[in-house]
């Protein structure tokens, strides 16, 4: 159901919500995200405030539901990103629900390794690729459009996120380019075993006490199933440590993100199975160490001779 309404009064509404922003600790740009979302108003007419001489502009939802919308956001600490149904992420703006975890901008650098690895080894640009945890299905529509030659495989517990998912595949033109599948990690992937080039994920990795002291937007709207890594933050990524192996080709790339302080306990892990080289701990924009790297090396008691290196980095 839309709606239509005089420029004029969306930009007394404008300035009503960024005073109750600024009085609430939130940033007034969150108002333009949500008037650019569903008043479909560009970033330029809202700087320029010109948006307000138009005689009618249509929102994609009642002016009453835009009202409702905000007091969420200021009295109930909904993140804008779900209040608003969209969020960017690399070159993408992507469908989200508070059925998936919100794609931050340091994830985006997963994309990246997954890149460099193939640069370090062209064969791994074709076969078969897996995000695991895909939520949103950020990760895995990265993967498509980065690596064109490859198929990707997004996993999901959750139904829910899985349909959020394929809903951003076809719309940005992926559908072809990924198979969806739901169930827990790699069981899925049955299939694949002993022939997948990389294996990428964001899992959860927050020790459980401390997801319940975050910050209301994450603690209380986002799926704990996204952010819950059992007592230490590790249980997800030992059992990725673990698994790998069985369903990587030999220098297959493995590519995690983790938590700031995880680092040690990740590189550990890693060499402690056996079946890793080439480990390699990777900081992000804001110098965090925040990405593990490794090459499967050994499996089924075969080693490769020539560990493959993604970057010096």
């Amino acid at each position: 159901m839309t709606c239509e309404i005089s420029g004029l009064d969306l930009w007394q509404w404008r300035q009503e919500a960024q005073t109750s922003a600024i009085a609430a600790a939130i940033l007034p740009s969150e108002v333009d995200w949500l008037l650019q979302e569903l008043a479909g108003l560009d970033r330029l007419s809202l700087r320029l405030e010109s948006f307000k001489h138009q005689p009618r502009i249509t929102l994609k939802i009642p002016f009453s539901e835009l009202k409702q919308r905000w007091r969420q956001r200021v009295e109930q600490r909904v993140p804008i990103q779900y209040l608003a149904g969209a969020t960017p992420w690399r070159n993408f703006t992507l469908t989200v629900s508070p059925a998936v975890l919100i794609p931050r901008p340091e994830t985006e650098q997963l994309i990246d390794f997954a890149v460099a690895a193939i640069v370090a080894n062209p064969d791994l640009q074709t076969g078969a690729w897996a995000d695991l945890g895909t939520g949103s299905g950020a990760i895995a529509i990265g993967l498509a459009e980065a690596l064109p030659y490859a198929i990707v495989h997004a996993v999901d517990q959750s139904r829910e996120a899985l349909a959020i998912a394929q809903q951003n595949a076809q719309k940005l033109g992926f559908g072809d380019r990924i198979q969806f599948h739901q169930g827990n990690w790699l069981e899925p992937l049955e299939f694949l075993k002993g022939n997948l080039s990389g294996l990428v994920s964001n899992p959860p990795y927050i020790p459980s006490q401390m997801v319940r002291e975050l910050q209301p937007e994450v603690t209380n709207h986002e799926p704990h199933l996204a952010l819950d890594g059992g007592s230490d933050g590790l249980d997800c990524i030992r059992h990725l440590v673990t698994t790998a192996p069985e369903y990587l080709r030999f220098g297959g790339v493995w590519i995690v993100e983790m938590m700031a302080g995880q680092a040690d306990a990740v590189t550990q892990l890693l060499k402690d199975h056996g079946s890793y080289g080439k480990i390699q701990i990777y900081r992000d924009l804001a110098g965090v160490e925040r990405f593990a790297t490794a090459i499967v090396t050994h499996q089924h008691g075969i080693i490769l001779d020539k560990p493959i290196s993604i970057t010096d980095g």
